[in-house]
């Protein structure tokens, strides 16, 4: 591997981004989502069941890409007014504000993939693998496979995210509180539109749009970090998903998207298209040709072991790089999540 850092390994020219005032792709976008999710719930029972579910998935992993892409500053140069447009929780379970508090601390690339220390990494310590028991680990061995990952994995990581969150909560995280009390009057905004107003049942609602939404999430999130020794290689690219890679806002072109956070998803295809050897070369190769070549290699087979190569000892430290330098652990709770939703 060459010494130099990713930063200088590829040309200049991804480094320059002309962000305008109102960047109005990513503002129709929204509308476009927000408009379709109004549609679709209104409308859903003069259309075929498997289209709502369809539809419905799809909305709400977009939504969830928009909700990416805002907290990256996008798509207005107002933090503010960009946090209000991801804000609504269409897929009900996860607060924004953690979400983005989460994802943060996610780009300190240098700790990518380590449990303690990434709130989005999928790996666990010797000291939680153990603490699971046979049918913990057994789903964290099934949930490392493609397969288990689309089917058990929405549950796996919404019921381990609430409970953690819950925990918190009962252990006086004050903090914690005041988010999920404002997350809860917009859920309850979104159900009363789906339950009161269009009449959807909420099993349909839950599954069609819920589940299928954080299957499809799951999906792009699987593959795209992996352990290797050098934090610059952690990062994967997916090519050749047009279809998928505007539902996840070209996020597949994922080791991209770490070194240049702040471009916004129209303009990734055509900057990865000009410079791919040089992000090729800075991920070490780490190249999936599509989504099916993922699910070839990994459908029933594991993407990698679940114990992080680093924490495979179970003496080792629970704590994080902020608790260790002093910080209070209430305040920096996204930094011990493993759970986390992945979709950075």
């Amino acid at each position: 591997m060459s010494n130099q850092s990713p930063s200088d390994r590829y040309p200049p020219t991804v480094v320059r981004s002309a962000i305008a005032r109102v960047e109005w792709p990513t503002a129709l976008l929204a509308m476009g989502i927000y408009g379709g999710f109004l549609l679709l719930t209104y409308f859903w029972a003069a259309l075929p069941l498997v289209a709502v579910i369809a539809a419905g998935g799809w909305l709400v992993a977009w939504h969830g890409s928009l909700q990416h892409e805002v907290i990256h500053g996008h798509p207005t140069r107002s933090q503010r007014l960009n946090d209000a447009i991801g804000w609504p929780p269409l897929s009900l379970w996860l607060p924004y504000a953690i979400y983005r508090e989460g994802h943060l601390v996610h780009h300190r690339d240098e700790h990518l993939t380590d449990p303690i220390e990434d709130p989005e990494s999928s790996y666990l310590t010797q000291a939680t693998w153990n603490a699971l028991g046979w049918f913990g680990r057994s789903l964290a061995e099934l949930n490392t496979t493609l397969l288990g990952r689309l089917t058990i994995g929405p549950i796996v990581m919404i019921g381990n995210f609430l409970v953690e969150e819950a925990t918190l909560i009962v252990r006086g995280d004050k903090r914690r509180l005041r988010l999920w009390c404002v997350h809860s009057l917009g859920v309850c905004l979104v159900l009363t539109w789906v339950l009161v107003v269009c009449a959807m049942p909420l099993w349909l609602y839950l599954i069609g749009f819920v589940y299928v939404g954080a299957a499809l999430t799951r999906l792009r999130s699987y593959a795209e970090h992996r352990y290797a020794d050098h934090h610059s290689e952690r990062t994967a690219i997916v090519e050749n998903s047009p279809l998928f890679g505007l539902l996840f806002l070209y996020n597949n072109l994922h080791v991209l998207h770490h070194l240049r956070p702040g471009i916004p998803w129209y303009q990734i295809p055509k900057i990865y298209r000009d410079n791919r050897s040089a992000f090729v070369a800075a991920n070490g190769g780490l190249v999936y040709d599509g989504y099916a070549d993922v699910a070839r290699r990994f459908l029933f087979k594991p993407h990698d072991d679940p114990r992080h190569p680093n924490h495979r000892n179970a003496g080792s430290s629970e704590t994080t790089s902020f608790q260790r330098a002093g910080g209070n652990s209430s305040d920096n709770s996204a930094g011990r999540r493993t759970t986390l939703v992945a979709t950075d």
